[in-house]
């Protein structure tokens, strides 16, 4: 499923799209898209056979033309980046291959939506952006024993921003934090698309 939240700023009302494109309201069955929603299997399983239904059954469409679409999740918690995740983009910037993750955070107030818009900071000279894939982790996971134990923890994956103010994160004390967490650097979305529709994630192709 392609799992998304539209409406204004602060309102946001869960929706899906359909496999003909349509965007479906599903604000009558589901509070909203989020970790309570996706940890619930009883309620995905709910929005699964209600996105399967046609006629008169059918979800409510939701007219687009000019809908608003917000971050496709709701009341995040937690946002942990990978840094030179990409053995192309450490190459590119001449450094070295990492034995170990570089881990960095981002604030829950750096994700809006896909196409909102992104305040570059005043003062910004080097503002910098490049394409990530989201991993959204589907319910409380400690200590797994198995990568396969932590795929199954994955709820669904979905397209980020990690903008960057390259000066504030490299040249001014370098902390990634600073470079990395002004309001709106995380444009997240337009959809969630469900784990169950990506068997590999690695196969997948990012483009920017």
């Amino acid at each position: 499923m392609k799992l998304l939240r539209v409406g204004p700023s602060g309102a946001e009302r869960p929706a899906l799209l359909d496999q003909d494109g349509t965007l479906r309201d599903l604000s009558a069955l589901v509070p909203d898209i989020d970790g309570a929603l996706l940890a619930d299997e009883a309620a995905l399983a709910r929005v699964r056979e209600a996105a399967a239904a046609e006629g008169d059954d059918a979800l409510p469409a939701i007219e687009d033309g000019g809908v608003r679409i917000g971050p496709p999740l709701g009341r995040i918690g937690k946002i942990v980046c990978i840094g030179l995740n990409y053995h192309g983009h450490a190459t590119e910037t001449g450094a070295a291959i990492p034995e170990e993750p570089i881990v960095f955070m981002k604030a829950p107030d750096t994700v809006v939506g896909p196409d909102d818009t992104v305040l570059v900071p005043r003062g910004s000279v080097k503002t910098d952006w490049e394409v990530e894939l989201a991993i959204v982790i589907g319910r409380t996971a400690r200590y797994l024993d198995s990568h396969e134990d932590a795929l199954a923890a994955v709820a669904g994956y979905a397209i980020a921003h990690d903008v960057s103010e390259r000066a504030f994160q490299i040249e001014r004390g370098g902390q990634w934090d600073k470079g990395k967490n002004c309001e709106t650097f995380n444009p997240l979305g337009p959809w969630l698309v469900t784990a169950d529709e990506v068997p590999d994630p690695q196969a997948l192709g990012l483009r920017l």
